[in-house]
């Protein structure tokens, strides 16, 4: 079955694909047009994983309840997904239709209050209007890709089609260049395509804190962006032998450090794909047993909402990460939905505040607010902080008065092949 034959069925099974044929019909006849109207809960997934489905879905629950009275007599609207509606508003222009959209935005935003939990949701919302003679599946897809593009810019967005950073450009296509990416996934390793570069971290002492091993992928000559890569292999599951890789080279790279004197932890990122693997803890001993490198010298980088998860299998190998004696840490803080009263039962050394507070220094004093509470705040809880993206040496100046234990960023070095890394520590070394 192709994807157009499975997104008609999907469709059929809620009644859209029929509601959109029918108004196509009437609009043609008429000589008016309609909008179809794509919204996407923002880090809906985060929900689930943090507070469970049971929250999840009270909270689509509460957000049908009050879309209602704003969508009666204007529209229909149908839930085709865990977290996604459609909803198909006859007689609506662009205009009326981008009205609209930014009415149902601001329902979303209001404050939900479950339980003890106060959740303030986002969506991101994609906009098609119907043009003659238009197949309405077209018309669906073109909303649905409208939508991504929303989401694509940080979510809590609303984008018309025709305003996407590549106009035209529908599900179909961007299927097949998934699918392309994946093939040359698979193509780079098995032929070695696949390295890991580092990235120094920082301390405010000068000296090297930890260096973050980032993924790197090469083929017939053409660097792959991971901006590209790692959601395909996230989607795909090939992220489990990215993972797995990273493991290895990682542990093996923090030896050969070892070796030339130099005790610098190595940071390797860790996916959820992995961590609710029971067999993720296997594959850790296995890179420290073929390394033959200390625990101590490991760091794993998780999302905070990984931390929180509490399946039994995510709990269970974060227990024996710590057992080995890998640390762990905080990566991308302050972004989803942190909960900072949860810090307390994390068991991770380090902290990393997301990149998103620290471009806007110095001049957001808002955001600067934000960094030195999270700081007071996790030195009270004997965290490390680290500040990710410093690009001049204002932002380093305020970040450190600030409170902040070491930075990561272009200022100091651009992620470099393993080749580098040893005579860039010597360098830096002689220069303490």
């Amino acid at each position: 079955m192709n994807s157009v034959d499975s997104l008609t069925g999907f469709l059929n099974r809620f009644g859209c694909f029929h509601t959109a044929m029918r108004l196509a019909a009437e609009a043609t006849g008429n000589r008016q047009t309609f909008a179809v109207i794509w919204l996407d809960l923002d880090r809906f997934k985060q929900i689930n994983e943090s507070f469970g489905h049971l929250i999840g879905d009270e909270v689509i629950e509460n957000l049908a309840t009050r879309f209602r009275p704003c969508v009666s007599g204007r529209a229909e609207i149908s839930r085709v997904g865990g977290d996604e509606f459609v909803l198909l508003a006859p007689g609506f222009d662009r205009t009326q239709a981008l009205q609209f959209a930014a009415e149902l935005a601001d329902i979303v935003q209001e404050p939900l209050h479950i339980g003890s939990l106060t959740l303030r949701p986002t969506a991101s919302i994609g906009i098609a209007i119907h043009e003659p003679n238009e197949d309405p599946l077209t018309l669906l897809e073109r909303a649905d890709h409208a939508m991504f593009a929303a989401k694509s810019k940080g979510g809590n967005n609303i984008i018309c089609s025709g305003d996407e950073p590549i106009p035209g450009r529908l599900g179909v296509t961007l299927a097949r260049e998934e699918l392309s990416i994946e093939s040359t996934l698979h193509e780079a390793l098995e032929t070695g395509g696949f390295c890991l570069h580092y990235q120094p971290i920082i301390h405010a002492d000068g000296t090297v804190e930890a260096v973050e091993a980032l993924m790197r992928c090469k083929l017939n000559g053409e660097n792959i962006s991971p901006m590209k890569f790692i959601p395909v292999a996230e989607k795909t599951g090939v992220i489990i032998r990215l993972g797995e890789f990273s493991l290895l080279q990682g542990a093996m790279h923090a030896r050969t450090l070892h070796d030339a004197g130099h005790e610098t932890k190595v940071a390797i990122n860790v996916s959820r794909a992995q961590l609710v693997s029971p067999a993720f803890t296997q594959a850790l001993h296995a890179a420290l047993l073929c390394s033959n490198v200390s625990p101590n010298l490991i760091e794993l980088e998780l999302t905070e909402s990984l931390f929180m998860d509490i399946s039994d299998t995510v709990q269970q190998n974060l227990k024996e990460i710590i057992a080995t004696g890998v640390s762990l840490s905080i990566d991308d803080f302050g972004t989803g939905y942190s909960c900072l009263a949860s810090l307390k039962d994390i068991p991770a050394g380090k902290l990393k505040l997301d990149r998103a507070f620290v471009t806007v220094l110095p001049d957001d004093r808002r955001a600067l607010s934000v960094v030195k509470a999270v700081t007071q705040l996790g030195h009270e809880l004997g965290m490390t902080i680290v500040a990710e993206g410093c690009e001049n040496q204002q932002q380093i100046d305020v970040l450190l008065e600030a409170g902040v234990d070491a930075i990561q960023g272009f200022f100091y070095a651009k992620p470099m092949p393993d080749s580098e890394l040893l005579p860039w520590l010597k360098a830096r070394s002689h220069k303490i």
